[in-house]
């Protein structure tokens, strides 16, 4: 069977998926909420739970960590994509560093200046060349 990506039970007559599950995960969130439950409720050591369940004692705890900070919804599979979207310079700001790149002003200045990470504009002024001051015109 190709994996997808998807979990669905192989033998249930409805094959839509029903979450997102990585096709390596040793449990499923059902999985990690029993897990997590034997931990708490029947008082099991969690290290020798982790190790009957084929996981590390680090994924166990992370799990622990989760289900304290979240409940049950923190236990879901999590994409592995980034969660936040790189921060871009607008128009008036990528003006201004430009200004004051040919100033001859350091990276760091501009973007202390201009209130930006430094990364946004060390990128921002590579792709328009300005990244190294030997570049710009004497």
């Amino acid at each position: 069977m190709r994996s997808t990506g998807l979990w669905c039970d192989p033998t249930a007559q409805d094959l839509t998926p029903h979450a997102y599950t990585p096709h390596n995960a040793r449990l499923t969130p059902i999985g990690r909420e029993r897990l997590i439950r034997q931990h708490l409720d029947e008082d099991r050591n969690l290290a020798q739970l982790a190790a009957d369940h084929g996981i590390s004692e680090r994924t166990a705890r992370k799990w622990l960590a989760r289900f304290r900070s979240g409940g049950l919804a923190a236990l879901a599979d999590r994409r592995s994509v980034r969660r936040t979207q790189r921060r871009t310079l607008d128009p008036q700001q990528l003006q201004q560093a430009v200004e004051l790149r040919h100033q001859r002003c350091t990276l760091r200045r501009i973007a202390r200046l201009l209130l930006v990470p430094i990364s946004t504009l060390a990128r921002a002024m590579r792709r328009l060349g300005l990244n190294r001051l030997r570049n710009l015109d004497p």
